[in-house]
This record gives structure tokens, C-alpha cells and sequence, in this order.
């Protein structure tokens, strides 16, 4: 339960976004399960905005919207083993959903619009994750028009199935509307993901009314075009042939996501496993993250702890003190993770994430657990490591570290706890990084040698020497050291420019390696940020600020 909190808490508060929700508290989808099938009905209220000052007409969506469909795809993914097939359509009529509302855009400071888009990302990479590993397969049945964001949505499900009606289309208007780009993940998937050819796209991303019926299909915007009378049928019927393929089970028992508890302090987060401390002088959070204090043998415990199991429940209070940092705390430049637990279990328990991949629910929990951890990938915070004695750095765990920009590992061999870190199978394959690689091999650059030489250890306790001549930390140092480094590392990250910090640790996290969605976080993240601080499109004459105000853009002409 929430502490009581005193009067600066409750102000704080109230500027706060909590991701926390369920059905019960949804205002803007509907959901409803039929077998195998299950339908996602975005129906969204126009006065349920998320903050005062615009209205979320013609299905338009705010990050409230997305922060329901976020919590709806998880309830689809552990409450419901048995659907294989997600049908997302709208429940207002001629329209499917016409994209991120403009005007919350334009009222939106520049951060603000950042961290929403990189949220939406996020959660449309879900559905195609979701897809890729875990047998559920989405179909866009669009009944209506389809703009902008609604499009980018139908673009990360399987197929698109388009109303034919002689008026429902689906387009990009961002361009030729807002001045800004189809910057979650539109372009993107229209090249990567759909195969559009580059000058049919060119003309789709600046035609406003965008395109329908056949020539969408033609053009692979669409898989298929139904006419009115069909639709449902021909929707019902695509759903059931993909979940045909799917070996999601139909007889299995769901497990209910209970709500997180959280408890709120003016300067920290406290949960079971994770704890957040926050230091606002130096600009600081401290996340401690602790390991399992018991380990299930068998799936049938497993599956018996349910939400509480420690693999589920730490990844659920993890991403949950991830995006309120990410989203409350912007000044909060520099995250230093630490863990505690006993490097034993945590291998137990990566063990049993092993041994037990193919059921369901292990599958889904290691779903969890790699979307959370990708989360932190393309997070915008300087991520440090320091792994003393009594830490847990092994296996699952492990990847916190390799997912920082330092680790420090010290090595004081007086102390009462030796100082080790623990590799395990799953640092290998299962937790890949937006860039399809796992931390290990963009540690590396893939050279196989050092990966091999890693692999080697498997199961076996590091020491900081070891582990610095491994390669697996940025530094091993001493005690005497210690305290004084650690310290001048923070107070020197402190000190420089926070947007050149972005850039650097983006640019440094993700190497070689590319696929369509470090393309959508990197280069569109990228392009969007610049636009959204052009004058072209946020300035007081700029398209985005000007939209329905029946004025025309006044455009600074200077190509850049």
C-alpha cells in the first residue's frame, strides 16, 4: 500500500504519470475473448485525456491511450494462454483511429513529446515481439479511416485488413499536416516491414487523404481490401487460419497480473525486489534490484507463484521504476544500479527459465523480462554499475550490468563477501537488444574469441580480475580506490551537457548492427527530436502549433 504523503508528495503527484491500471480503469479500450481469438476495440473518450487542454476526438490517442493498450497486451499475454490471435479494431463507426492527437502535440513540451513517442515505440515493438516469440499472432481489422499513428499501429500488427467502402484509407499526413514525421515507427515499417516501394512511399507519406481500396493493397499498404458486407466474416476468418499456426495452449489456466505495489516516497520508489532512491542535488538514482529469496523446482510451483514468481515480479516492478524515472524525474541524469541476493539462486532461478522455456508462461515471463530490459537499451540516462560484495550480477541480472555504459566491480579481498559475477546460458541468446544482438556480442562486436572465452565461464563464479580481463567490466578496482572513483565518475558525469550525453550513449550502446527497430529508435528518434525543435514545426507559425487553426505554416525555406 502507498505511504501517506505529506503535501509536497501529493502536488508532485499530481503532475505524476503512473503506468499502473487495469480494465477496470480503462477509458479508452474495450476487450473481449472468443477462444482462440481475442478483440482489442479502441474506443476512445474525448474528455479522458490524460492532462486538461484538448479533447481525443475521432479516436485520437494520448500516452493515456497507449498506457491502456500497454496493459491490455500484457493481460492478452498472461491471462490468456489460450488466445492465439488478436483482432485490434475501433468501435466508432467510418473511423479506426486517426493518430496521436495534434493538439495535446502541440501543447506538449518538447520532452514530453519525446518520452511519448518513445513509449508508443515501445509498445507497437511489443506486439511485433510478441509475435515473433510467443505465438500471438495481430490482425489490424480497420473499419474506418486510418491516419498517422492509427496507420503506425495496423503497420507492427501481422496483416492489415482494410475496410473497402470507397472512402476508408489509411495515410501518413504527417508531413503535409504537422511538418513533423511518422516518427513511431511509420516510415520505418512501410520500407523495412511492408516492402513499399520507395517512390510509391514517397507519394503516400505527402498525400493527406492517403490511399484506399485496391491500389492500397496494390501498393502493400494493406494485405487485403473487404467489402462492408464481408468484413467481419473475412476478419473472423483470417484470425482463426493464423491462430491455427500458433502452439499457444488452448486448456491453459491463465495467471492474473494483481496490482503492483509501490510504495511512494518525495524521493524514491520502494517495491519487493527494486528500490529507487533518489539523490536530487547530484541528479542521481539509485536502483537496487535484489535476487530470489526461493526458487520453485518444478513448473507446477511455477506456475502455482504466479505473478509473485520472482523472474515475473521483478520484471513488472523493474519496468515499472524504469518508465517512472524515464517520465517523472527528467532532471534525474544518472542511473547507478546495484543488486543484492545471493548469486546461487539467481543461477537457480535462470535455471529453471531454461529448463522450462517452452511452456507458456516461462515463455512469457522471458518475454517480460527481455522487454524490460530493452527498455533500458534506448533509455536516455547515463546507466552505471557498481557490483560490491553481497551483489547478484549472474545471469538475468548479469545483463543489467552489460546493459550499462560503466561497471565498476571492487576488489577488496578483506572483505567478509567475496566480489563475484555468475554467466549463465541466458546472457547467450534469450535477451537480445533491439538490435537483435545480445549484450555479450554488442560488447564485442561479435569477435568471436572474446565471446568464446565468456561462454567458457558459464556457471562459474568471476572474480574482479577475472572479470576485468574478460572484459565483462569497465574497470576492477581496489578498495583504497574505490570511494574516490566512483565518486569523480558520478561528479564528472554530472558536469556535461545532458543532450551530447544522449547522443554519445546512443550512438556508443548500438554499434554495427542495425534492424528496423534501432532504425526507428536511432535515426527517426533522432530525426523527430531536431524537428520537433524546428521552428517549421514548433514555432509560434509552425505547422504542428497552427493545426486547426485554419492558419497556413510560415515555413523557414533554408534546406539544413
Amino acid at each position: 500500500m502507498n505511504q501517506v504523503a505529506t503535501p509536497a508528495v501529493e502536488q508532485a503527484a499530481a503532475n505524476r504519470v503512473d503506468f499502473r491500471t487495469d480494465p477496470s480503469q480503462y477509458k479508452h479500450w474495450k476487450l473481449a475473448f472468443d477462444g482462440q481469438v481475442a478483440t482489442l476495440t479502441m474506443d476512445v473518450s474525448e474528455e479522458g485525456g490524460l492532462r486538461p487542454g484538448y479533447k481525443l476526438k475521432l479516436n485520437s490517442y494520448d500516452l493515456g491511450v497507449d498506457i491502456e493498450l500497454h496493459d491490455a497486451l500484457q493481460r492478452i499475454r498472461f491471462e490468456h494462454p489460450e488466445v492465439r490471435t488478436v483482432v485490434v479494431t475501433s468501435g466508432k463507426d467510418r473511423i479506426f483511429c486517426s493518430g496521436a492527437n495534434i493538439f495535446m502535440l502541440g501543447l506538449s513540451t518538447h520532452a514530453w513529446k519525446v518520452n511519448f513517442c518513445k513509449f508508443t515505440n515501445e509498445t507497437r515493438n511489443g506486439i511485433e515481439d510478441s509475435s515473433r516469440h510467443s505465438g500471438l499472432k495481430f490482425v489490424a481489422a480497420l473499419n474506418g479511416a486510418c491516419a498517422g499513428g492509427g496507420y503506425e499501429l495496423a503497420l507492427a500488427c501481422d496483416e492489415i485488413l482494410l475496410v473497402d467502402d470507397r472512402s476508408s484509407s489509411v495515410s501518413l499526413p504527417e508531413v503535409p499536416l504537422l511538418g513533423v514525421l511518422p516518427g513511431t515507427g511509420g516510415l520505418t515499417r512501410v520500407t523495412d516491414k511492408r516492402k513499399v516501394r520507395h517512390d510509391r512511399a514517397d507519394i503516400f507519406c505527402t498525400l493527406v487523404e492517403g490511399v484506399r481500396g485496391e491500389r492500397a493493397k496494390q501498393w502493400r499498404l494493406v494485405d487485403d481490401v473487404i467489402k462492408p458486407a464481408q468484413f467481419a466474416e473475412g476478419v473472423q476468418k483470417r484470425a482463426q487460419e493464423l491462430a491455427s499456426g500458433s502452439d499457444r495452449p488452448a486448456d491453459g489456466k491463465g495467471v492474473e497480473l494483481t496490482p503492483l505495489q509501490r510504495t511512494d516516497s518525495e524521493d524514491g520508489l520502494a517495491y519487493k525486489y527494486v528500490e529507487v532512491q533518489i539523490d536530487r542535488q547530484k541528479r542521481i538514482a539509485n536502483l537496487v534490484v535484489r535476487g530470489p529469496e526461493s526458487v520453485p523446482a518444478d513448473i507446477d510451483a511455477i506456475v502455482a507463484e504466479g505473478v509473485s514468481w520472482w523472474p515475473l515480479q521483478m520484471a513488472r516492478e523493474l519496468d515499472d521504476a524504469i518508465l517512472q524515472l524515464r517520465t517523472n524525474e527528467l532532471d534525474v541524469g544518472t542511473w547507478v544500479f546495484r543488486t543484492q541476493g545471493d548469486i546461487a539462486k539467481v543461477l537457480e532461478a535462470d535455471a529453471t527459465l531454461e529448463k522450462f522455456a517452452d511452456h507458456w508462461f516461462v515463455r512469457e515471463t522471458r518475454g517480460m523480462l527481455r522487454r524490460t530490459l530493452a527498455r533500458l537499451d534506448v533509455t536516455s540516462r547515463s546507466l552505471f554499475a557498481l557490483i560490491e560484495p553481497g551483489s547478484c550480477f549472474a545471469g538475468t541480472l548479469l545483463e543489467l550490468a552489460l546493459a550499462c555504459d560503466r561497471s565498476y566491480m571492487l576488489d577488496d579481498p578483506d572483505a567478509d563477501q567475496a566480489t563475484e559475477i555468475a554467466v549463465s546460458p541466458l546472457n547467450l541468446g534469450p535477451y537480445p537488444m533491439v538490435s537483435a544482438q545480445t549484450r555479450i556480442q554488442r560488447r564485442f562486436y561479435e569477435e568471436e574469441p572474446a565471446i568464446s572465452a565468456v561462454a567458457a565461464t558459464v556457471g562459474k563464479r568471476i572474480s574482479p580480475a577475472e572479470a576485468e580481463e574478460l572484459g565483462l567490466v569497465t574497470y576492477a578496482l581496489d578498495s583504497l580506490d574505490w570511494d574516490d572513483e566512483i565518486r569523480l565518475a558520478l561528479e564528472e558525469r554530472s558536469a556535461l551537457s545532458p543532450d551530447s550525453l544522449t547522443g554519445l550513449e546512443a550512438n556508443l550502446r548500438f554499434g554495427v548492427a542495425e534492424t528496423m527497430e534501432t532504425r526507428i529508435f536511432g535515426r527517426l528518434s533522432a530525426w523527430q527530436n531536431w524537428i520537433f525543435y524546428r521552428p517549421n514545426a514548433s514555432g509560434e507559425k509552425g505547422a504542428l502549433k497552427l493545426y486547426g487553426k485554419g492558419e497556413k505554416a510560415n515555413f523557414d525555406w533554408n534546406r539544413v
